[in-house]
């Protein structure tokens, strides 16, 4: 996403979240980046958030190590202490995904009953 001003072309390094559509580009942005991954059902990815789900070890830290060297190849970066790794229940966008299936979080859940 670039702006033009009076000086030439300013290309952002973060996103300005005061501007309308920036979270739809950057949206956009990823889904580019590694939709052909995401094609396979082994990720997702809703704006920042990614998910990386694979049914067996086998395979899985070659399609982390994937997702990491295109979001450094396009500048973007990954804080690692932000991360789970090699968990098998992790909360995404509201809801538990695990090897049981997908279920709501449990305070949203008691929310409901209270």
């Amino acid at each position: 996403m670039a702006f033009m001003t009076l000086e030439g072309s300013f290309e952002p390094t973060v996103i300005f979240f005061g501007l309308t559509n920036s979270p739809a580009t950057f949206q956009a942005m990823m889904n580019e980046l590694l939709q052909d991954l995401i094609n396979t059902g082994k990720v997702a990815v809703f704006i920042d958030d990614v998910i990386i789900g694979t049914e067996s070890k086998e395979g899985h830290d070659e399609l982390v190590a994937e997702v990491i060297k295109r979001l450094e190849e396009n500048d973007l970066y990954v804080k690692l202490e932000k991360y789970k790794w090699k968990v098998r229940e992790v909360g995404f966008l509201g809801v538990v995904i695990g090897e049981d299936g997908i279920k709501m979080e449990e305070e949203k859940v008691n929310g409901v009953l209270d």
